[in-house]
């Protein structure tokens, strides 16, 4: 008896959630077309484009892979890759490495720490067309206050990113200043979370600062520092206001990034065909990386 009337009162309680699922379907649907219109027709366009000779304000012809094979024999692409990829080396190391001291420095406490912090997160404030512009005039070889600086000093004045040879380290530079306040408040949320156990124990058992750091804020950290490191690394690949505003690539092709690169081949150039298969190579690029840097938190998380 009991069996016989829990099935009738299933089937009614299950019908109306079904009827439910229905009509929410009807609100995630369109929804759901936008964002696929958004994200998906651009990308099969692209994938088109890049099949295609095809010219800003001319006419276009399909030349299948041509333009894939044109960029592995172009000495000026494969260039651009060599810089993005030493850019991007330079600008992941130098803040990582300042933003975890600085993050270490400011998780003790010592007078006016509050506002030593919030004068060190300023630089991440600010756009970067409007930090560009600023340390541009500051690079100038005559006018600029680095070289004033230098020679207070008694050394040399520099060309800055006015020397082939330096440019890339420079921007380097305008990048670590930038963006070193982000790791260090990522790191700093990592350290505000760590255990006091741990460090009571390895004080108990005579450890140093070192000690202590190497063994333990170093592993229980390093879920952090690989968040702060794929952040860093897809942000510093995908540099472009701050290199355009600066150097337009310059001096020559010395500081053309695969985003100038790009941006050349697509609005100076008007050669939107091969500007296409070079989006989709550094997006396979980008992908990949991405890729080897989630699977490298995986394993931090596992430690």
């Amino acid at each position: 008896m009991s069996g016989a009337a829990t099935l009738p009162a299933t089937a009614a309680t299950a019908r109306p959630r079904r009827n439910y699922a229905r009509r929410y379907v009807w609100f995630v649907v369109p929804a759901a077309i936008v964002v696929l219109s958004v994200i998906l027709f651009p990308w099969v366009f692209t994938l088109f484009m890049s099949a295609h000779d095809w010219k800003i304000g001319g006419g276009h012809s399909y030349v299948g892979l041509d333009n894939y094979r044109k960029l592995f024999t172009d000495d000026r692409f494969l260039w651009s890759m060599a810089r993005t990829l030493y850019f991007t080396a330079l600008a992941v190391i130098g803040p990582m490495v300042l933003g975890t001291i600085a993050a270490l420095v400011f998780a003790r406490n010592f007078p006016l720490r509050g506002l030593a912090r919030t004068v060190f997160i300023l630089p991440m404030m600010a756009t970067p067309v409007a930090v560009a512009l600023v340390w541009t005039m500051m690079f100038h070889p005559q006018l600029g206050v680095l070289n004033w600086l230098l020679t207070q000093f008694g050394l040399p004045p520099s060309m800055w990113i006015y020397d082939a040879n330096t440019v890339i380290p420079t921007l380097v530079m305008v990048e670590v200043w930038h963006w070193t306040p982000l790791v260090m408040l990522i790191v700093l949320g990592g350290l505000a979370s760590l255990p006091v156990d741990p460090y009571e124990a390895a004080k108990i058992d005579g450890a140093n600062a070192w000690q202590a750091f190497r063994h333990i804020t170093f592993p229980l950290l390093m879920p952090f520092l690989v968040v702060a490191l794929i952040i860093r690394t897809i942000d510093a690949l995908k540099a472009f206001d701050t290199i355009y505003v600066i150097t337009q690539g310059g001096p020559g092709t010395s500081s053309e990034t695969i985003n100038i690169f790009l941006y050349l081949q697509g609005f100076a150039y008007y050669n939107m065909g091969y500007a296409s298969a070079v989006v989709v190579v550094f997006f396979l690029i980008i992908v990949s990386l991405a890729g080897v840097l989630l699977w490298a938190r995986n394993r931090a998380k596992d430690l």
